[in-house]
């Protein structure tokens, strides 16, 4: 007859307090560093534990700053959104796509900020009352049907 296994319930016991005794790591490996300064971490995941994702985390460039400003991509790193770390070619590229949609808008708020210009945004029609959708005399309000007279 083949033995059958027993729970020793002792012996688990023993078992799981031996493992909990090993060294862990609690300082994590340096992964990057963004435009602002902030440091990023990564402490890697051991399923022998039972942890089965990475834990993440930044030290801000000012200690005492509770409210540290983060870039997109390394927040989406953070949180797990992406799997891994943004390099710095995509940090610097996404930086200049954010600087050049900031003087586009620059551009459009002197160009619209003159007032009655040819070119400047349609004016709501006289008449409409708070809360409803506004309503544009160069605009259908019924696609192929002109409600409103020009």
């Amino acid at each position: 007859m083949a033995n059958k296994p027993t729970r020793d319930i002792l012996g688990i016991i023993w078992q799981n307090f031996w493992k909990s005794l090993r060294p862990r790591q609690f300082r994590g490996n340096l992964i990057g560093e963004d435009y602002f300064g902030n440091k990023y971490y990564e402490i890697p995941a051991n399923p022998a534990i039972g942890k089965r994702k990475p834990s993440r985390y930044f030290e801000p460039a000012d200690k005492e700053a509770f409210d540290q400003e983060l870039t997109a991509e390394w927040e989406a790193w953070l949180r797990g959104r992406r799997e891994d770390p943004p390099t710095r070619e995509e940090l610097v590229k996404n930086l200049q796509i954010m600087e050049m949609k900031k003087q586009n808008a620059a551009q459009l708020d002197a160009h619209y900020a003159k007032g009655k210009d040819a070119g400047a945004l349609p004016k709501q029609v006289e008449g409409d009352t708070i809360g409803t959708f506004p309503k544009y005399k160069d605009y259908d309000l019924i696609p192929g049907k002109h409600s409103i007279k020009k």
